[in-house]
């Protein structure tokens, strides 16, 4: 597939590889405005969707009804807080969860989807000084 350039294209990817927060198209839609005050909503979705057809970016579902946007497409863990919603990577470099299913299961694992839930470092901190 051969696309046309596109600057607005562009600086979405651009501004999704910089972030390591996984955002959703709103905020996504707010930080490109500034470099290109007359986009819509609606051309940062379909760049969204485009890029994530495409391969470029991933789409992640984390079950708060909202689609959050990763530049990363390499095989990767996330974490998402239960008090404040962040998305955030893990690094979990050597451990191949395929493969540990793999061992007890009679098929062929193609891929697998795992989320972990808990509280981020900031919530941790503002639960420890709101408790002294």
């Amino acid at each position: 597939m051969v696309l046309k350039h596109s600057r607005q294209r562009d600086s979405i990817k651009e501004f999704l590889m910089g972030r390591k927060d996984h955002p959703t198209a709103s905020v996504v839609y707010d930080n490109v405005r500034r470099s290109f005050p007359n986009i819509s909503l609606g051309t940062v979705y379909r760049n969204l969707t485009l890029l994530t057809d495409i391969g470029e970016i991933s789409r992640i579902h984390v079950g708060d009804g909202v689609d959050h946007f990763d530049a990363d497409t390499s095989p990767h863990y996330h974490f998402i807080c239960r008090e404040c919603g962040c998305v955030r990577d893990l690094d979990m470099a050597g451990i191949d969860l395929d493969e540990m299913a793999s061992r007890n299961f009679d098929g062929q694992i193609e891929c697998h989807t795992v989320y972990f839930h808990g509280r981020c470092r900031d919530c941790c901190q503002n639960l420890h000084s709101v408790k002294a």
